[in-house]
């Protein structure tokens, strides 16, 4: 009887954290960090500018750009703009919305740690990390300081 006993204690003991884990990964991943109306002005500005340098940008077969390419161009741009947590909410919502980018997740937030370090330094860059795609954001941050 104690010999079952202590096998039983042993596999919670394996199972349980990892089943903490990853609820709190899930958990995490469905929080709206900044929840903002689609018709908010700063929203609508970001996609003025956004038009605009589309629109600029020279027609030829350079001018097709992959998704991902273009959402980490915009939130750079929006970090640089605003803050790196603004963008990193406008990355997680792009995610939400468009499921097929959740591959490139990592990267993007990898790219936004490491221009929240140019522009912040590493230290304030920090600060604005949260668990948008694990830990890319600190990552990217962690790379350059």
């Amino acid at each position: 009887m104690n010999h079952a006993a202590r096998r039983i204690g042993r596999s919670l003991a394996l199972v349980l954290p990892v089943v903490l884990v990853l609820s709190g990964t899930l958990a995490v991943t469905h929080v709206p960090w900044a929840p903002a109306p689609a018709d908010s002005p700063v929203l609508a500005s970001s996609a003025h500018k956004a038009s605009a340098r589309t629109a600029s940008t020279p027609a030829g077969p350079t001018a097709h750009r992959d998704p991902e390419d273009v959402l980490r161009d915009r939130l750079i741009a929006e970090l640089q703009e605003q803050d790196p947590g603004v963008a990193l909410s406008s990355l997680q919502r792009a995610i939400t919305r468009k499921p097929s980018l959740a591959r490139h997740c990592v990267a993007i937030a990898r790219a936004l740690g490491k221009a929240a370090v140019h522009k912040y330094g590493a230290q304030r860059a920090q600060r604005f990390s949260r668990p948008v795609c694990d830990t890319s954001f600190a990552s990217g941050v962690a790379q350059l300081s």
